[in-house]
């Protein structure tokens, strides 16, 4: 039965893989732009979920953690040519402005200095529950902020990086005969190894005890549960994951600056948790394409609209007001686990019919 079940897996993430290469066969650069946001909001809808979903802890520093992934891409794998251009202002540190890596070195190196400062941040502040551990990890996503600006000689402070390079597959690109540029392959795969990591975790020993944790400590502590372990534990993954979606989305969008890791981008990511359910594997995964898409579809209520008997001006952050609008009347009325009741709902009627 276990081997069933593992070979069905294993036919799924196969179609998922064929169906990236088709899709960045035929989509336009655009669409799969966006589908590429939606791979990289999964992998930071699950990793945020991995800590306040199902861990229970109430951590705000995700844009800190992105932010350290996407500067450590950035400067790892920009070329010493497009460093000098852009460190006009000061000059790089010669160690890094001569360093230059492989996409994967990079990519891997953003997720474990991002895992290293969830390590050295989570050790401390997990003793705090709640609303205080809430503003002393937004606290830590402030600070990394204020540092990449003051710290020049490395991240160009505020005037950040542009050039990012984007091709970061060419040797796959050129044997499956896909764009060398922006693609689906990287964050689509890295999506997918996501999800099938969280499904293992979860449903192994270890998930079994964070979700003790989440439900009470107290009684998870009398049955033996490391609470501080298991929570750091929980805290470094997350963060690990959060750098790896940060540093696909500085390849994704080409130039990052420390105005990009604010708040808001927290914020985003939290809206999916919340969305798709907290603790929810499959409803993060939906969430996060649905707000991604609707976030871009909304885009031309920000421009001049023609009604046919007039034309509306251009009004800039429209799309953000009916966006807000429509997820405040969501959540108003579906208060929490929106997609994971409408998923079971149109489950239960095809299981009917």
């Amino acid at each position: 039965m276990k081997d069933n079940k593992n070979t069905k897996y294993l036919i799924y993430i196969v179609v998922a893989i064929i169906s990236m290469i088709i899709l960045n066969l035929v989509l336009d650069s655009y669409k799969v732009r966006i589908l590429n946001l939606c791979f990289i909001y999964i992998i930071l809808g699950l990793s945020m979920n991995l800590i306040n979903g199902f861990t229970g802890l109430f951590s705000l520093g995700h844009a800190g953690f992105m932010a350290i992934g996407a500067y450590t891409v950035a400067i790892l794998t920009m070329a010493p040519e497009m460093k000098e251009m852009n460190y006009y202002m000061k000059p790089m540190v010669p160690f890094l402005q001569e360093l230059n890596v492989p996409f994967i070195v990079a990519l891997i190196a953003g997720g474990l200095l991002a895992a290293l400062f969830g390590f050295l941040i989570g050790a401390p502040v997990l003793k705090l529950t709640d609303d205080y551990l809430a503003i002393a990890t937004l606290g830590f996503s402030e600070i990394i902020r204020i540092v990449i600006i003051n710290l020049q000689s490395v991240t160009n402070g505020a005037l950040g990086l542009k050039g990012i390079p984007q091709k970061t597959n060419e040797i796959f690109a050129n044997i499956i005969g896909t764009r060398s540029s922006i693609n689906l392959l990287w964050a689509g795969i890295i999506a997918i190894l996501t999800i099938a990591f969280m499904y293992l975790l979860m449903n192994g020993s270890y998930g079994k005890a964070l979700k003790a944790i989440r439900e009470d400590e107290i009684a998870a502590r009398s049955m033996g549960i490391n609470l501080f372990k298991h929570k750091v534990a929980s805290f470094t993954i997350g963060s690990f994951f959060a750098g790896i979606g940060g540093g696909l989305l500085a390849v994704s969008l080409g130039t990052i600056d420390p105005t990009l890791f604010k708040f808001t981008l927290t914020w985003n990511i939290l809206l999916i948790v919340v969305l798709g359910g907290m603790g929810n594997i499959a409803g993060s995964v939906v969430s996060a394409v649905v707000v991604t898409i609707a976030m871009e579809a909304l885009r031309f209520l920000d421009e001049s609209i023609n009604l046919g008997f007039m034309q509306t001006p251009a009004l800039p952050g429209l799309r953000m007001v009916v966006f807000s609008i429509i997820l405040m009347t969501v959540i108003i009325f579906k208060k929490d686990n929106v997609l994971k009741s409408t998923l079971e709902k149109v489950r239960g009627r095809y299981a009917k019919n």
